[in-house]
């Protein structure tokens, strides 16, 4: 089974402002719970390691997820993609200015390679996208 979430944020803020956040794999990584530890591992920004604690039975430890952005169009789009040994997620982030700011579009999909991993993302990846507004608007509060 593979889970796909899409939700849509609109923000009182520039996409350019919005772009310093979401293009950053650093501040993405900080955003969601389950991230017990991240390393940026380029100079560039557009990779990163994860380590990611899912309550699953069958992972008894952190799971190491390689991540990469594979597309970037500053300001209006990027993607990744993470690669681990127990699931693979794609993530899109799509910016669109508005007459109020920037309408933020984003879209994950998530392939469990061990029993569990899905059933948990099916439950928990609106509270993570949640997660992910919050550290948005925190870091747009804080500019």
């Amino acid at each position: 089974m593979t889970v796909r979430v899409q939700r849509r944020f609109e923000l009182p803020a520039t996409c350019e402002e919005v772009w310093e956040f979401i293009s950053d794999p650093e501040r993405r990584a900080r955003a969601i719970s389950v991230v017990s530890d991240y390393e940026v591992t380029d100079e560039a920004g557009r990779e990163a390691i994860w380590h990611i604690d899912i309550p699953v039975p069958v992972i008894r430890k952190a799971a190491r997820v390689e991540t990469e952005d594979t597309e970037r169009d500053p300001p209006s789009y990027v993607e990744f993609v993470g690669r681990s040994r127990v699931m693979r997620v794609t993530g899109q982030h799509s910016l669109e200015g508005t007459d109020d700011g920037c309408r933020l579009t984003n879209e994950f999909v998530v392939d469990g390679k061990l029993p569990g991993v899905e059933r948990f993302f099916k439950k928990n990846l609106d509270s993570e996208l949640e997660n992910l507004e919050r550290a948005i608007r925190d870091y747009l509060d804080r500019r």
